[in-house]
C-alpha cells in the first residue's frame, strides 16, 4: 500500500486518511457496503475488537496489536459495513500470541524514556522525546519498542513510511 500512497501523496492535513477514503469509498459503493474509517469520529469505530474477533491478532504489551506473521507492523485503514448480515465462517483455533513464548520483551526496554510502563503509554512523554535533538533516531526510523519486537522483522516500516507515521504523531491536532 506505502509504495501506491507514497507515489500520489497530497499537500493535504492528513493526506494517508484522504487517500484512503477515496480509494476505498468507490469499491465499498460497488459492493453495496458503507466505508468505515478509523479516523471518523467521535465516536470512533471499534476496530481494534474488530480486528481481534476477525484477525488472528493479540495485545502485544505495548499496546498496537500483534500478529503471528507481520508483528505490529499492519493497520487497519478500513473496513466495509453491510445491511444484510453475511455468512462468514467461523474459526475458534488462533495462534497464540507470540508475546507470550518471548522471554526477553524488548519491546519493554528498548524506548529510551521509558515510555511503556505497567501503568499504560506514556504520550506526552513520548512526543517531548521523538520532537527533541535525542528524538532523531526514533522520528526517522519510527518506534524502537515497535521495532524491537522479534516478530514481523520482514514487514518493519522502512525509512520513509516509518519518518511519515512518526512525524504524523508528532504534529498530530
Amino acid at each position: 500500500m506505502w509504495r501506491v500512497f507514497s507515489k500520489s501523496m497530497a499537500d493535504v492535513p492528513h493526506p494517508l486518511d484522504t487517500w484512503t477514503e477515496a480509494v476505498i469509498s468507490p469499491i465499498a459503493d460497488d459492493f453495496g457496503a458503507t466505508a468505515a474509517f478509523p479516523f471518523e469520529g467521535p465516536p470512533y469505530h471499534p476496530f481494534q475488537r474488530w480486528a481481534l474477533a476477525a484477525d488472528d491478532v493479540s495485545p502485544s504489551p505495548i499496546g498496537p496489536l500483534i500478529h503471528p506473521l507481520y508483528g505490529m507492523w499492519h493497520a487497519y485503514r478500513a473496513a466495509f459495513l453491510f445491511t444484510d448480515r453475511l455468512e462468514i465462517p467461523v474459526t475458534t483455533e488462533k495462534t497464540p500470541s507470540p508475546c507470550i513464548s518471548c522471554r526477553n520483551k524488548p519491546c519493554l526496554n528498548t524506548c529510551p524514556v521509558g515510555a511503556f510502563t505497567a501503568e499504560g503509554y506514556d504520550v506526552p512523554g513520548c512526543r517531548a522525546h521523538i520532537g527533541s535533538p535525542g528524538g532523531e533516531t526514533c522520528l526517522s526510523a519510527g518506534c524502537l519498542a515497535r521495532r524491537a519486537c522479534p516478530v514481523g522483522q520482514d514487514y518493519i516500516y522502512e525509512g520513509p513510511q516509518a519518518a511519515f507515521h512518526m512525524d504524523k504523531f508528532l504534529n498530530a491536532d
